[in-house]
C-alpha cells in the first residue's frame, strides 16, 4: 500500500488533486485510516489514476470522467469505453473540420460579395413603374419553390411571355417555411388557367435598386433600400417585388456573381414628392 504522498509521486498528481478526486468519486483510496484519516492506495489504483489523467487531458469534465469510469467494470470494459470515446472525439474532429470548411466558404463568398458591391455602380432610384398584365401563381412555402412556379408559367404561356420574371412578396418580414409570395411573368395576353391567375398588376411610384450577385447577398441591398425609405419618411405598400433580369433556372443560366436582381418597393402616394424633386442616392 502506498501513502497518499508516495502515490502522488508515482502518479504525478498532487495530494490536493488526489483528495479532490476522492471527494468527487473519481479515485477512491484502497483504504482510509479511521483514526488519522490518512489515505492509502494499492497498485491497482495506479492505472485508474493514469486513465483519469489522460481523460482530463482531453478536456473532459469530472462528471464525464465519472460516467466513463462507472460504465467500466474491468480493464476490458474500460478499453471498450475508451474506444467509444475515441470514436466520439474523431466524430467531433470531423464536425469541426466541416465547420472550418463552411467558415472558409463563407469568408470567401463574403469577400467576393463585398468586391462585387464595391464595383457595382448601381444607385437607388425613384421611378414610375407601369402596370403589367401578368400570369401568376401565389403560394405559401419556401422562397426556393418559386422556380417550379416560374417553370409552370413558362410552359403554359410560352410565346405570350413579354418580360422578366418577378416575385411578389406579401409578407413584411422574412418567413423561412411559410412565406406568402407570388411567382409572376409578364404576358401579352391570356386567360387564367390550371391554377395560374392572369390579372393586371398595378404600377406606381417605387424605390428601386439593382443588385448584382448571389441571392443570399440580397440582404445588403435591401438594407440600402430600407435605409433610404426611412430617411425619406416613406411608407411601403405590399407586395414588394424582385425582378430577375439575370439569374438561374429554366429561364436564365449563369454565374451567381453576375445575377442581376431589381428590388422594387412601391411607396404609398401620400408620401411621394414630385418626380422632379427625387434625388437618386447610392
Amino acid at each position: 500500500m502506498f501513502s497518499i504522498g508516495d502515490f502522488s509521486k508515482i502518479t504525478g498528481l498532487t495530494v490536493k488533486t488526489l483528495r479532490f478526486y476522492h471527494e468527487q468519486g473519481l479515485l477512491h483510496p484502497s483504504s482510509v485510516d479511521d483514526q488519522s484519516g490518512y489515505r492509502y492506495y494499492d497498485r491497482s489504483k495506479i492505472e485508474t489514476a493514469r486513465i483519469i489523467t489522460l481523460l482530463r487531458g482531453l478536456d473532459l469534465s469530472v462528471d464525464e470522467i465519472r460516467e466513463i469510469l462507472a460504465r467500466a467494470g474491468d480493464d476490458a470494459d474500460l478499453k471498450e469505453v475508451m474506444e467509444r470515446q475515441k470514436a466520439a472525439i474523431e466524430g467531433k474532429i470531423e464536425r469541426y473540420r466541416e465547420l472550418v470548411r463552411s467558415l472558409e466558404r463563407f469568408l470567401t463568398q463574403d469577400d467576393e460579395a463585398r468586391r462585387i458591391m464595391a464595383r457595382a455602380s448601381f444607385e437607388i432610384e425613384e421611378k414610375l413603374t407601369p402596370s403589367l398584365l401578368i400570369a401568376g401563381i401565389r403560394k405559401k412555402g419556401r422562397y426556393a419553390d418559386c422556380g417550379e412556379a416560374f417553370g409552370q408559367i413558362a410552359r403554359r404561356f410560352g410565346r405570350a411571355l413579354s418580360g422578366k420574371p418577378l416575385l411578389l412578396h406579401f409578407d413584411r418580414e422574412y418567413h423561412e417555411h411559410d412565406a406568402d409570395f407570388e411567382a409572376c411573368m409578364p404576358i401579352r395576353s391570356g386567360e387564367s388557367i390550371d391554377g395560374i391567375e392572369v390579372r393586371e398588376l398595378p404600377g406606381g411610384r417605387c424605390v428601386t435598386l439593382l443588385h448584382k450577385g448571389p441571392y443570399d447577398e440580397l440582404g445588403r441591398s435591401y438594407a440600402k433600400v430600407l435605409e433610404y425609405i426611412q430617411q425619406k419618411g416613406y411608407e411601403v405598400g405590399l407586395p414588394t417585388r424582385e425582378i430577375y433580369h439575370k439569374g438561374p433556372g429554366m429561364i436564365f443560366r449563369g454565374n451567381p456573381r453576375n445575377y442581376l436582381t431589381e428590388i422594387q418597393m412601391l411607396i404609398k402616394p401620400d408620401a411621394v414628392t414630385p418626380i422632379g424633386d427625387a434625388v437618386p442616392r447610392g
